[in-house]
């Protein structure tokens, strides 16, 4: 049995090692065969770091690391070209200053690496320029040029933004090296976690391909189906594949879904379900904008963007729509075209990321007063027993667990939209079935839990101090139950209420549809 490949970087290491590989190389020759310069962003612990160390090898002529890989016989290996390889991946960058001075680092050790002496070793934008120079003219060559984590020291900043946008001028000013330099080129990739408009980042260098949304490069990092069926066939004999391909696979870039390999090789190495990806970052800032922008969380089932709203962004101008789906949290569901260009849905892309995601955004919300896993075991057994009552009770218990001072510091609990929130993510985060927003022919429904068999249409109303009826008036009135009849051997109405003065649950009504 081969070895995992958990955190592991470099492709001479896998090949070498006896670990397990899915062949990527296909893609290296597709991509220079196609086009120079690339760009391709992808959620963290994707394989970007392996997939350009793959490349990087490629072009170094290590034929021997490709035996038996489709690159073997597919690539000219009479060739050798100079590798200029810059990381920002292995430093948390605080401020400008540390990260020019982490430049000219990776700069002198290139330079000594190729054997090359350059002259302006104190001016970043100079020293690249020359580098590249002197590198193609050393060898009688074109260099390659790969760039690891391209936004991270900006993504390290990015609740600091006047020092982000320090930083993004001065990547800004070091990749347009690249442009006037093409006569000493022979292939640009860079990779990143999110993409930046060129405008704001890019601008000296506006030749690059964009392949992050496109279906010919869709399974170019993680796992497809049947890489995992065959490169781990000996590793999930007596596996659920329904199971693993709930809580893993589902990241679409308009191809096939694929998996995340870190989750992937984190759970064939430990035998159980659990968010390993989630767990290597935490949201905070995108928590803090979802709020800021007083985002509605249930739209997280089906959220419709357009082709603005997830294709870039900047330190200026970031939209939840953005960030959700560059940073893995959102993938693409289905995308239609239109006059002003593609409209795309968007959706969780598994079970890992919808409940991880929602208990952490329950947590924030109520800034973790309660006993969550009490109160989901407490839910889930009230409802099994038919027990509506307990629906109320987990709720009531729910949010007399925030802190009145969250509120004093907030103004968001004065809408409707902060009380579904708190309640959507709860229910998400305990994995109930539910459906946000529901359409009818009367109008949107809520929330819609189903449930063993059953089926609870939720309204929820925000009222001034003491219950007044309207939100089960508005579910009979609307006949919003009209839509499941038939469906589902118990249907309830439920209406909530919540008190803007008293920041509590005041109101819940229900009636079972006969």
């Amino acid at each position: 049995m081969k070895k995992l490949p958990i955190g592991i970087q470099s492709f001479e290491e896998i090949r070498k090692g006896n670990y397990y590989y899915a062949d990527k190389t296909y893609f290296v020759s597709k991509l220079v065969e196609s086009g120079k310069y690339y760009f391709l962003s992808r959620p963290r612990r994707f394989g970007k770091s392996l997939f350009l160390d793959t490349i990087r090898q490629a072009f170094l002529g290590k034929k021997e690391l490709f035996e038996g890989l489709y690159l073997e016989k597919n690539w000219d290996w009479s060739v050798k070209y100079p590798v200029i390889y810059i990381d920002f991946g292995g430093v948390l960058i605080k401020d400008s200053d540390k990260l020019i001075s982490y430049i000219l680092q990776q700069l002198h050790e290139t330079q000594n690496n190729l054997g090359i002496v350059c002259e302006n070793k104190d001016d970043y934008n100079l020293f690249f320029r020359e580098l590249i120079i002197k590198t193609s003219q050393k060898y009688n060559q074109k260099v390659v040029v790969l760039v690891d984590e391209y936004d991270k020291p900006i993504l390290d900043k990015i609740e600091n933004r006047e020092e982000a946008i320090k930083i993004r001028d001065i990547l800004k000013n070091f990749y347009s090296v690249l442009k006037p330099l093409d006569v000493y080129l022979k292939f640009v990739f860079l990779t990143g976690v999110s993409k930046f408009s060129k405008v704001s980042l890019f601008s000296g260098l506006n030749q690059l391909r964009d392949i992050t949304i496109s279906p010919e490069f869709s399974t170019i990092c993680g796992y497809t189906q049947s890489e995992l069926e065959t490169v781990f066939s000996d590793r999930l004999k007596g596996e659920n594949l329904k199971d693993i391909k709930e809580w893993y696979n589902g990241y679409s870039w308009l191809g096939e879904t694929v998996y995340n390999p870190f989750d992937i090789l984190l759970y064939l190495q430990e035998k159980r379900f659990h968010p390993y990806w989630f767990e290597t970052g935490t949201p905070t800032f995108l928590i803090k904008l979802l709020i800021q922008k007083r985002f509605y969380i249930p739209q997280l089932d089906e959220l419709i963007a357009s082709e603005n709203l997830i294709g870039s962004f900047d330190v200026d101008a970031i939209e939840p729509e953005n960030l959700l789906f560059q940073t893995g949290y959102l993938t693409i569901k289905d995308y239609e075209d239109s006059p002003t260009g593609y409209i795309y849905t968007l959706t969780y892309p598994n079970k890992e990321v919808k409940i991880s995601l929602n208990n952490y955004i329950t947590s924030y919300l109520t800034q973790k007063g309660f006993d969550a896993i009490r109160l989901t075991t407490n839910l889930y057994k009230g409802l099994k027993e038919g027990k509506i009552e307990t629906l109320r009770d987990v709720l009531k218990s729910l949010f007399a667990s925030i802190p009145y001072e969250w509120y004093r510091s907030n103004d968001i609990a004065n809408y409707e939209g902060y009380y579904a929130n708190v309640i959507y993510s709860f229910l998400a985060g305990a994995g109930f079935n539910m459906i946000a927003e529901d359409y009818t022919s009367k109008g949107r429904i809520d929330l819609t839990i189903i449930y063993e068999g059953r089926c609870y249409i939720i309204e929820f109303k925000v009222v001034e101090l003491e219950p007044e009826g309207r939100a089960l008036n508005q579910l009979k009135e609307k006949k919003y139950a009209d839509k499941y009849i038939g469906k589902f051997n118990d249907i309830y109405l439920v209406g909530i209420e919540f008190s803007k003065d008293k920041k509590d649950l005041v109101g819940f009504e229900w009636e079972r549809v006969e």
